[in-house]
């Protein structure tokens, strides 16, 4: 709106109105998208990359405990078992966080395509409404006029004056 309302002087010769409101729409649509995506390339990244953090600390846990058993030199099941059971944690803790993570980014990559889908609609409507004075695809029969000095308009529905 205050796009269509600085569009004056030389700007008239330069761009018209249509142009000029379609670039500030668009710019305003793109903000919105990069600050809805914040943070998903985080979450992306911790979900990808936790299971390999995860297995990296389990095949540490049995090298040490793999060499601890050499040096001891007794590879009985019990002096075993310890070690690599204890090594199998970090296994487990690198799937504990990399599943809600890509939960999370899954969930939150829809939500955020459906917000934009919203908002590219609200985009057209708006440009359909500084430039025709109607929604786009409603009725031009049952439209609310909008006048750019903001003074009351008449409003149709369904021909009748409200």
């Amino acid at each position: 709106m205050k796009a269509a309302e600085h569009h004056e002087g030389t700007m008239q010769e330069s761009i018209d109105l249509h142009s000029w409101t379609t670039m500030s729409i668009q710019r305003s649509v793109d903000l919105i998208q990069t600050r809805l995506q914040g943070g998903l390339a985080f979450l992306g990244t911790v979900g990808s990359t936790s299971p390999f953090v995860g297995l990296f600390g389990t095949v540490w846990g049995i090298y040490h405990a793999l060499t601890a058993i050499g040096i001891a030199g007794n590879a009985s099941i019990d002096k075993v078992a310890g070690p690599v059971g204890e090594s199998l944690i970090m296994t487990a803790i690198g799937l504990g966080t990399a599943v809600p993570a890509v939960l999370g980014y899954n969930l939150l990559v829809r939500r955020n395509k459906g917000a934009m889908d919203l908002v590219r609609n609200f985009a057209a409507d708006l440009q359909s409404i500084l430039m025709g004075g109607y929604r786009h695809g409603s009725d031009p029969q049952n439209t609310i006029a909008v006048r750019p000095d903001n003074s009351p308009t008449t409003t149709t529905i369904d021909n009748r004056v409200a």
